[in-house]
């Protein structure tokens, strides 16, 4: 008997940040890259050249664009010097050494660069013909580059120091990978990356355009795309409603001063809009409105609308508001990064022993939010300040009594969970859920934050139950974190085949000849009349075409409708989850429509 073929394991692509041995080859081929730069362009000047998650990039000053053709060449160029097996040797310097170099070579970025960075300075070597200012780490010779296992991609512009008013710089993209295997599995997935993207199939899907005479970051949605934000934002709205919380509206903008009390203003206004002044004195005291770039402001002069006492904690009010924030163009990208964008925000207020029975009924909602989403692969991030940084506001010590909460929670919980200085809000600690996407690409969805600065920063107070004033605690939570991002996510995720429940049009019936348009007609109506999103194709294609138009807009049900169907008051149901389920009645293919619909899975 033959031996069964050994089942080929699918190949894990490590980050960088993951991998000290991909860390230290990123970082070398980057510089090999700019050695093969400064050899074929010699007034090329470099800047920078870090890792990211999938390679590298360099930054160079040059007087000439960089063509396709030029970065062929490039390539060649450094697969020469890395068959030279060049070592690659550090060496530390004094700042004044380091000066003396730089400026024999004429590198004035080099020189700004030398200005910001802290002792001890270090130099690497390509062999004794190229160096540059580096903390490392590097691989110990250019012959532990496989010279197969890395790829030049593109072409891109970039501002020194990322700031529009200074030098435009040309950036050079760059992957490098261990094995071959792994490169070659890199780029498959950005294939199918460039097939399942939601700008691509957002378009073919008609659900959501931008317009030039709108804006850049302003997203129109069609009424499909508008159909399928509405399943979201009712689904949301359903299950709050079951946990008690209650609906509010606010106001698109707002006096700059209540941005001065929450600290947004301070520590937020470059990535506000700018502020609307009736006049230059106005403007000059800083006296008019601006655009809202978060709700939790408005939720909380809600709450201190009237006096509360505690037995009316927790109180928890949620609105889909929109927010706007002033991203950069060159930062913009389809719906995941936008300038106007809807968050499915709440703040729950409140008393100290309520606060981690709270946070973990919110938690909850976010993962049976996931379930249903059918979002399977995240993990759970404890977003902490930087202790050595100023950006935040707020006592140590209530931000230690906010993180120690969610560490509580995670830990109860028994999630999947690490900590990452740094990366809370300049108001509170967070807990972020990072999912990992088809393509193992890695996104923050769902959100939850701890807060005790905004309360005390507004004197916001609640009765207690002996008489007194308390302050109380505020919660922050986004299960979806915003429309637009996650609609562009599950669009990806999907490759724009959306579940049942959540598809625009749900079901297609598609007539044989125009005597069976009255039949699909009526039966469509009924459909829609038990709240299934039907249609019926009567614009005249051939059969052909309307079930080919039918897949291409993914549509999970269809029924080819002839003269045995109209005959029999059945329908023929083909479904893209189980293929061709034969004839049904009318009736039963309702039932089992809203059935699955109700329970959020398939015909």
């Amino acid at each position: 008997m033959p031996e069964a073929e050994p089942v080929q394991q699918p190949i894990k692509l490590l980050r960088t940040s993951e991998s000290e041995s991909l860390q230290k080859i990123r970082h070398t081929t980057s510089h090999i890259m700019a050695m093969a730069v400064q050899t074929l362009f010699p007034k090329a000047q470099v800047t920078i050249g870090p890792w990211t998650e999938t390679g590298f990039y360099y930054d160079f000053d040059s007087p000439d664009p960089f063509t396709e053709k030029d970065l062929k060449q490039i390539r060649k160029e450094m697969i020469k010097i890395i068959n030279r097996k060049l070592p690659v040797t550090r060496e530390e310097v004094s700042r004044e050494e380091a000066r003396t170099r730089i400026t024999a070579q004429n590198e004035p970025y080099k020189l700004e660069i030398l200005d910001s960075i802290q002792e001890p300075i270090t130099i690497y070597h390509l062999g004794d013909r190229w160096w540059d200012l580096c903390a490392g780490p590097h691989v110990a010779s250019t012959e532990e580059i496989d010279p197969k296992a890395i790829a030049l991609e593109s072409v891109a512009g970039a501002y020194w120091r990322g700031d529009e008013t200074k030098a435009q710089l040309q950036r050079i993209y760059g992957t490098a990978w261990e094995t071959p295997e792994q490169l070659a599995e890199y780029h498959r997935r950005k294939e199918e990356a460039l097939k399942r993207d939601h700008r691509k199939l957002g378009k073919e899907l008609g659900l959501f355009i931008f317009a030039d005479a709108v804006g850049s970051g302003l997203p129109l949605w069609t009424p499909k795309g508008t159909i399928l934000r509405s399943q979201l934002e009712d689904y949301l709205k359903q299950e709050q409603t079951k946990r008690g919380y209650l609906p509010v509206v606010t106001p698109h903008l707002a006096k700059v001063d209540l941005f001065k009390i929450s600290g947004h203003w301070q520590n937020y206004k470059e990535d506000m809009f700018p502020m609307m002044a009736e006049s230059e004195a106005a403007a000059a005291a800083e006296q008019g409105f601006v655009l809202k770039p978060m709700n939790c402001p408005f939720h909380i002069q809600i709450y201190q609308s009237e006096l509360r006492s505690y037995r009316e904690l927790p109180i928890r009010l949620a609105e889909f508001g929109t927010v706007y924030r002033y991203e950069q163009s060159g930062e913009l990208g389809g719906l995941t990064r936008v300038r106007g964008f809807t968050v499915d925000d709440s703040h729950l207020f409140v008393t100290p022993e309520q606060l981690d029975d709270e946070f973990l009924k919110v938690v909850e909602l976010i993962l049976t939010v996931f379930k249903s989403l059918q979002l399977k692969n995240f993990k759970a991030r404890l977003s902490f300040r930087d202790p050595e940084s100023d950006k935040y506001i707020g006592s140590d010590e209530a931000w230690e009594k906010a993180q120690n909460a969610i560490r509580r929670a995670v830990e109860k919980m028994e999630m999947n969970h690490f900590e990452a200085l740094g990366e809370a809000a300049f108001y509170g600690p967070k807990l972020d859920f990072i999912f990992e996407d088809a393509l193992g690409r890695e996104w923050q969805l769902g959100t939850v934050q701890v807060d005790y600065n905004l309360p005390e920063r507004f004197e916001l107070e609640y009765v207690a139950e002996d008489g007194s004033r308390q302050r109380p605690i505020m919660i922050h939570r986004a299960p979806f974190g915003s429309l637009e991002r996650l609609i562009g996510i599950l669009i990806e995720e999907y490759a724009g085949d959306f579940p049942l429940w959540l598809a625009p049009v749900q079901v297609r019936l598609l007539p044989v000849r125009p005597d069976h348009y009255e039949y699909v007609k009526e039966v469509a109506a009924k459909m829609r009349a038990a709240g299934i999103r039907a249609e019926a194709d009567t614009n005249g294609d051939r059969l052909g075409k309307m079930v080919r138009n039918a897949e291409k807009q993914k549509i999970p049900v269809m029924s080819v409708v002839g003269d045995q169907e109209v005959t029999d008051n059945t329908l023929s149901i083909r479904t893209r989850a189980s293929g061709e389920l034969g004839a049904m009645a009318i009736e039963e293919v309702i039932q089992k429509l809203t059935t699955a619909i109700a329970e959020h899975g398939n015909f």
